[in-house]
């Protein structure tokens, strides 16, 4: 038993949501759009702290629905269902964090060692700069410091922000799980209400906007965890075979910031590099590391993510950045993480709205067969011409 039941597929008009046809001037639209939007994003940014958590339980409860409907199914109380579902849930994260906690332990353990060879390899800059561009160790120093505290300012308000978000780590594992057992509890008055709010010659189009929702996060999610297994292995194999110190834990690392579309691939590539120069002496194993980690990435955006991942989601490249970099400055690396999602979702809203059509094929990436000539090519637009007369 799903979100709903599914029915046959017919072909029917999109829905219309009336818009007012009154006109209003370009100068008066414009501003109280602006102003709008506005309102909106700031809305969003003061409320981070209730809609983040709700946001991530909102999504993951879509991904736990059919563990949930399993249960149902062996004739599991309604209450003991959610309460399973919730503490596999809970399993699955706390052995994936247990891993990683004894991965960084070991890489404790050798902080010391690469605290010394920084040092040295700072040291050795240091002369090199002094040398070739004449740069006093003084000023170098000035300079290095003036660089680092503004990237530690700019470092706490970024992480500040995404633990304010979810009032704490500890807030984040009480609340989620709470909204994950009520959103899973009561799921059909929610459901029903969403019925409800419209007419009732648009239900079968409702269900299907529902129905193509719950699919596209379900198979999101689930492509992104299977993507993050292979880079992980991907990552984790190459380093090895390359002699890189904490291999696993680097390509762990590696594989979790490649969650976050075409930034974190590019961040992933540094630590590994970092580690490499203070534990090996020249430039061959970083040329390497780089050589491999580019090789991985062009499979994963050519091979795993339009097989795996972008079978539901299609949102332009162009469109993913935006959102991407949107998303964190308006709530951290939370809304990273949530920002694609929701663009699949807005973009699967939007292409059953006659009105909106336009913006669900700008979210897309499916190009124009035929667009227009005067726009693309003012050439074009002067044979056409002369073709007339």
């Amino acid at each position: 038993m799903g979100f709903f039941s599914s029915k046959p597929k017919e072909v029917k008009a999109p829905i219309s949501i009336g818009l007012d046809e009154k006109e209003y001037p370009f100068y008066i639209k414009a501003p109280m759009t602006l102003i709008g939007l506005y309102l909106f994003f700031y809305f969003l940014y003061l409320l981070q702290d209730i809609i983040v958590p709700f946001a991530f339980a909102g999504l993951i409860s879509i991904l736990l629905n059919p563990v949930y409907n399993r249960f149902v199914r062996w004739n599991f109380n309604k209450i003991l269902a959610i309460v399973c579902t919730i503490f596999l849930a809970l399993l699955v994260v706390a052995g994936i964090m247990f891993f990683l906690s004894s991965q960084i332990a070991q890489f404790g353990e050798m902080l010391p060692q690469l605290k010394t060879k920084a040092v040295s390899l700072i040291h050795d800059l240091q002369s090199w700069l002094s040398a070739k561009f004449n740069v006093s160790n003084e000023k170098q120093t000035s300079m290095v410091n003036d660089a680092l505290n503004e990237a530690m300012n700019s470092g706490k308000t970024y992480v500040g922000k995404t633990l304010n978000t979810v009032f704490g780590v500890v807030s984040f594992f009480i609340l989620i799980p709470l909204y994950i057992f009520l959103l899973l509890f009561y799921k059909p008055l929610i459901l029903n209400f969403v019925f409800e709010v419209f007419d009732e010659h648009n239900s079968e189009r409702v269900a299907e906007i529902l129905q193509e929702t719950k699919g596209a996060v379900q198979s999101y999610i689930v492509g992104l965890m299977i993507e993050t297994t292979i880079i992980a292995v991907l990552n984790s194999t190459a380093l090895l075979i390359l002699g890189v110190k904490y291999a696993v834990l680097l390509g762990v690392i590696g594989a979790i910031l490649n969650l976050i579309p075409y930034i974190g691939g590019l961040i992933a590539i540094i630590l590994p590099v970092l580690i490499s120069f203070i534990t090996n002496d020249g430039f061959t194993t970083p040329l390497l590391i780089i050589g491999a980690y580019t090789l991985i990435q062009f499979a994963d955006n050519n091979i795993i993510v339009p097989r795996i991942v972008s079978s539901k989601v299609s949102v332009n490249a162009l469109i993913s950045i935006l959102i991407v970099l949107l998303g964190g400055t308006l709530w951290g690396v939370s809304g990273m993480f949530l920002s694609i999602p929701f663009a699949a979702v807005l973009k699967i809203i939007f292409d059953r709205i006659e009105e909106l059509k336009p913006w669900g094929k700008l979210l897309g990436d499916t190009m124009p067969e035929h667009a227009p000539p005067k726009v693309v090519d003012p050439r074009e637009a002067e044979d056409d011409t002369k073709t007339l007369l």
